[in-house]
């Protein structure tokens, strides 16, 4: 738990420090540099910046003065400010935290690919019959879980991608060759009409160990486009996620659920260098700070074997970060930018417009009241209800 939590402040620290660059960089001052909140527990002076430690662990700052037209500031310091500075250097103050987040995930998908390769689903040729349905044209004619289909009328079948491609029309009749403990046994049956296409025939048999992951090797130059892809898919991913949980329907699912009985369910789990979610009860369960050091407890616990595990969980929760940060809406940084390009829309003939921050605050402390609730939301059930990876 305590190397989870270093990861967790070295992500909090690569972000502010993005801040903190490209504010030195635009000439603002910089007064404070602190990971934590709460009472400080240790400090030191560099300059004109005090870096340090506070004792709540869960976040950090960078305050950089005059950051809105509220905040009273010397005029001697006044050129100094956030709000005096070109729109262009405003913008990258604002996006650099949220940017350190992306070029970070971009880096852990490539070292993920590069290292570990990736994997692929192939069709199994050492497949076997897991289900088979009540009063399906398989249940009739004695199928077994078990069993492996290996011939249709005479022609033989590797994989069960191929015998999906080489069962006939429904209501045909068909010769299967069945695999039984070593025994090849013959099997005949009338295909049913598939539930949801009537173009298909229908056996009634369900496999799940039908397919297998197949590592692949990736080079240097093909983990490039790769990586991009991942991210771009994943930065989609937790947009979209993002704007489920906060709309109306959303916030009363989630409230909902906090409200329920806690009851025992699986949740996301990597295996092979594949990303895949067992979430069975829960698909948009909300994980919290102490929820996402569980889980990384759990791939840091046993390093050699979920290094690949780690990297994409590292990666996939900067990208949501990175994304959610950008919510156009104080107090994110998303919200500077918004003000920001306000600003210059609305500023004419060399003129500057400079929006009345004031008129914001009322949604901001609606934004933070609503995050409040979500957290302990969240909180409450990865305390009552915790999430865990299967063995």
């Amino acid at each position: 738990m305590l190397v989870a939590l270093l990861l967790i402040l070295l992500m909090l620290f690569l972000h502010e420090m993005g801040h903190y660059l490209t504010a030195r960089w635009a000439g603002m001052k910089v007064t404070e540099f602190f990971l934590g909140f709460g009472p400080r527990l240790w400090s030191f002076r560099r300059g004109e910046t005090v870096f340090g430690l506070k004792a709540i662990p869960f976040g950090a700052y960078v305050r950089i003065i005059g950051m809105n037209n509220l905040e009273e500031v010397p005029p001697a310091e006044e050129s100094r400010t956030y709000r005096s500075k070109p729109y262009w250097r405003r913008m990258s103050v604002a996006v650099a935290g949220s940017t350190m987040h992306f070029l970070l995930a971009l880096v852990l998908l490539f070292t993920f690919l590069v290292i570990g390769g990736r994997t692929e689903s192939v069709p199994s040729s050492d497949w076997s019959v897991t289900q088979v349905a009540n009063d399906s044209p398989a249940a009739e004619a004695g199928l077994q879980p078990g069993d492996r289909i290996v011939s249709v009328n005479g022609d033989s079948v590797a994989t069960m991608d191929d015998l999906v491609v080489v069962l006939p029309e429904p209501g045909t009749p068909v010769s299967l060759g069945i695999l039984r403990d070593g025994d090849l046994l013959t099997r005949s049956l009338t295909l049913g009409t598939h539930p949801f296409d009537a173009d298909r025939g229908y056996l009634g048999v369900r496999s799940l160990n039908a397919r297998e992951s197949q590592p692949i090797e990736v080079g240097f130059v093909e983990a490039v486009p790769e990586s991009l892809e991942e991210f771009g898919f994943l930065t989609k991913e937790s947009a979209v996620a993002i704007g489920k949980l906060f709309s109306p329907g959303g916030l009363s699912g989630f409230f909902q659920r906090v409200t329920e009985e806690p009851a025992s369910q699986e949740v996301s789990s990597v295996s092979g260098g594949t990303f895949s979610s067992t979430a069975v009860e829960d698909e948009e369960r909300v994980i919290s700070i102490l929820g996402v050091l569980r889980i990384f407890a759990d791939f840091v616990s046993d390093i050699t074997e979920n290094y690949g595990s780690l990297l994409l969980l590292f990666a996939l929760v900067n990208i949501f970060i990175g994304v959610f940060n950008m919510i156009p809406l104080l107090p994110f940084d998303g919200g500077h930018v918004a003000i920001a390009t306000y600003e210059r829309l609305r500023s004419r003939r060399g003129r500057r417009y400079t929006a009345d921050v004031s008129k914001m605050i009322p949604v901001a402390y609606a934004v933070v009241v609503v995050l409040l609730f979500v957290g302990l939301g969240a909180l409450y059930l990865d305390a009552s209800d915790p999430v865990r990876l299967p063995s």
